[in-house]
C-alpha cells in the first residue's frame, strides 16, 4: 500500500487524543501524514480536563465521536487507514462499514450492540454507563484505571500514565453503543479489511470478546484478520513495547 494513504488514530472513552502522540510521531518518521483528531469534548490537556470538565463532553455520544471521525475523513483527499482503541475500536469498524477507509484496525475494541459482552466486559465498564448516579459524567478514580487500564504496569508507571492521560467521560458514548440500534454492525456486508488486535491481559475487553467479534463476521470475500499480544493490557497502545503493536498493525496494512 502507498505511503501517500493517511493515517488516522482514533482515541477510546476515559483518554483522549494524547495517547496517540507517540504513535504519531513514530508513524511520520515512517513517511506518513497522521491525524489525531480529538474525539468531540475532549480536545485539551487531560489535567486541564479533569479540573475543568469540557463544556461539551456531556452532549458527546458514539454517534457523535463517528460523525466527527466521518467529517475528518470527507476533507482528506483519499480514504485513509484507520486505527481505533477501545470504543474508537467500534468507531472503525462502524467507519467501515461506511465504507470510510481502505483499511482498519479495532485495538481492544468495544462490541457492537448486537454482541452481547462477558461478564468481565460488564463488570469493570458498568460504571461508565452511569446508570445508577447523578454524576453527570464519569471521571474514573486511581483504583479504577489501575485495574481496568494499567494493571500490567509498575505502580509508578500506573501513577504517570493516570496524570498524563486520564480524562473525564460521557455517559452518553457508553450508552448509544449498547442502548442504540445505530451502534449494531451488519455482519454479512462486503466491508475492506479488518484487522483486530487484543491485549491477552486485558480486563475491560478480554481475549474472548475480541475473537468473538472478529469471528462474526460472514463475508468470505472480506479479510477479517485477528493477533493477540499476550500479557499486554487495555493500555496496550501505551505500555512499554507499544512498538511491537504498532509496527504489526501498519506491517499488516502495507501487506495488503
Amino acid at each position: 500500500m502507498a505511503k501517500s494513504t493517511p493515517i488516522v488514530l482514533i482515541h477510546g472513552n476515559f483518554v483522549n487524543n494524547a495517547t496517540w502522540k507517540a504513535w504519531k510521531t513514530y508513524y511520520e518518521q515512517k513517511g506518513y501524514q497522521v491525524y489525531t483528531p480529538a474525539n468531540p469534548g475532549h480536545d485539551g490537556d487531560p489535567a486541564a480536563l479533569r479540573a475543568n470538565v469540557h463544556p461539551d463532553l456531556v452532549k458527546t455520544g458514539f454517534i457523535d465521536v463517528v460523525d466527527n471521525i466521518a467529517k475528518l475523513i470527507d476533507s482528506l483527499p483519499e480514504k485513509p487507514f484507520i486505527i481505533g482503541h477501545s470504543m474508537a475500536g467500534m468507531a472503525v469498524l462502524k467507519l467501515i462499514e461506511m465504507g470510510k477507509a481502505v483499511a482498519g484496525v479495532s485495538i481492544d475494541g468495544a462490541p457492537p450492540k448486537n454482541v452481547f459482552p462477558p461478564f468481565q466486559t460488564l463488570k469493570t465498564a458498568l460504571p461508565a454507563f452511569g446508570f445508577f448516579t447523578f454524576n453527570k459524567y464519569y471521571m474514573g478514580s486511581r483504583k479504577w484505571y489501575d485495574y481496568a487500564f494499567f494493571n500490567t504496569i509498575s505502580d509508578v508507571e500506573k501513577e504517570k500514565a493516570f496524570e498524563t492521560f486520564a480524562v473525564p467521560e460521557s455517559f452518553k458514548v457508553s450508552r448509544q453503543l449498547v442502548l442504540d440500534s445505530y451502534s449494531n454492525i451488519d455482519f454479512k456486508k462486503a466491508h475492506a479489511p479488518i484487522l483486530f488486535i487484543g491485549g491477552g491481559s486485558d480486563h475491560i475487553f478480554p481475549v474472548s470478546l475480541t475473537k468473538t467479534i472478529a469471528g462474526r463476521y460472514k463475508d468470505s470475500n472480506s479479510r477479517v484478520d485477528l493477533k493477540i499480544f499476550d500479557g499486554k493490557s487495555h493500555f496496550i497502545c501505551g505500555e512499554p513495547g507499544w512498538e511491537k503493536v504498532a509496527d504489526y498493525a501498519l506491517e499488516w496494512y502495507e501487506a495488503l
